[in-house]
C-alpha cells in the first residue's frame, strides 16, 4: 500500500492539532481508523522531532535566557526559577505518563474511548473560564499540578496543551505565563519520549519501509503548519475556553456514531 499521501496528510494533521488544544494523538488515532492503517513507529519519531523543532524556534528567546541562567547557576532569577519549576513539573509527568502508557497497552483504541476523552478534554478546557485571572506567577506547587495534568495527556483525545494551559488558568496563572510554561514544560517530555523510543525500539525503526522523502514531507508540513498554529493559539489566548466547543462537538459526534454502530450490531 502506498503511504506517501497518508503520511503527508497525517503530518498536516499533526501540525494543526499538536499546538491547538484539540489533541494531536486523538486526531492521529482517529485518522488511522478512518484511513484503515496504522502508522509506522518512524512517523512518531519524526513528529517528535518536528514538535521539538517548532518549540525551540518559537520560544528561542525564552530558552536562550533559561540557558544563561542555568549556565551561571542563577536560580534566583525568573528564568532560573523556571528551570526548577520545569523540573518539578516534569517529575509527575514522567511517572504518570509511564504508568498510563503501560496501562494503555492493554486497552483497545476505539471510537468509544476517543469520544470519552475528547469530551473530557472539552470540559476541562471549558472550565478554564472559571479561573480568576489574578495575574499570579508560576510557583512550584502550580508547576507540580500542571505536570500531573501533562502526564494524563498521553491518553489519546486528551490535549496536552489543553490540559496544561487550562489547569494553569484555573489556578489563576497569568495567561501569557501559562502559555509559555505549558510549551516549555513539553520540551523535557518530548525529549524523554524520543530518547525512550530510540532506545527501546531502535530495531523496529530500522525495519520500516516508509520512504525518507515521505517522512521529510510530513516533517516539513508539521513544522510549517505547527508554527502557524502556535501563533494562532497565542493570539487567541483570551478566548482559550472557546476551543472546548470543538472537542465537545467532536466527542459527541463520535459517541453518536459509536451508539449507532452498537445498535446495528
Amino acid at each position: 500500500m502506498e503511504l506517501s499521501f497518508e503520511i503527508i496528510l497525517l503530518g498536516i494533521i499533526q501540525g494543526l492539532t499538536e499546538w491547538l488544544p484539540i489533541s494531536s494523538t486523538g486526531h492521529i488515532r482517529l485518522a488511522e481508523s478512518l484511513l484503515g492503517f496504522s502508522l509506522p513507529l518512524i512517523f512518531d519519531v519524526t513528529m517528535h522531532v518536528a514538535t521539538l523543532s517548532v518549540t525551540l524556534v518559537f520560544f528561542r528567546s525564552e530558552i536562550r535566557e533559561i540557558i544563561k541562567a542555568l549556565s551561571s547557576l542563577n536560580f534566583k532569577s525568573r528564568e532560573g526559577r523556571m528551570v526548577l519549576q520545569i523540573l518539578a513539573g516534569s517529575l509527575p509527568t514522567a511517572i504518570i505518563g509511564l504508568l498510563i502508557i503501560t496501562i494503555l497497552k492493554e486497552l483497545p483504541h476505539d471510537l468509544s474511548s476517543l469520544s470519552i476523552t475528547f469530551l473530557v478534554s472539552g470540559l476541562l478546557i471549558g472550565m478554564s473560564r472559571m479561573g480568576r485571572q489574578s495575574g499570579r506567577h508560576m510557583n512550584y506547587q502550580s508547576a507540580l499540578i500542571i505536570g500531573v495534568a501533562q502526564g494524563f495527556s498521553v491518553i489519546p483525545g486528551l490535549s496536552r496543551s489543553g490540559l496544561t494551559i487550562a489547569t494553569a488558568l484555573i489556578l489563576g496563572i497569568d495567561r501569557e505565563e501559562a502559555f509559555k510554561f505549558s510549551f516549555l514544560l513539553s520540551i523535557p517530555s518530548i525529549l524523554g519520549a524520543l530518547i525512550l523510543t530510540l532506545y527501546m525500539q531502535y530495531s523496529a525503526l530500522l525495519a520500516t519501509e516508509v520512504g525518507w522523502l515521505d517522512l521529510l514531507s510530513a516533517f516539513l508540513a508539521a513544522v510549517v503548519i505547527g508554527y502557524a498554529s502556535l501563533k494562532v493559539l497565542y493570539r487567541l489566548l483570551h478566548k482559550f475556553h472557546l476551543f472546548a466547543l470543538y472537542s465537545l462537538i467532536l466527542g459527541s459526534i463520535l459517541a453518536t456514531i459509536n451508539i449507532f454502530q452498537y445498535d446495528h450490531f
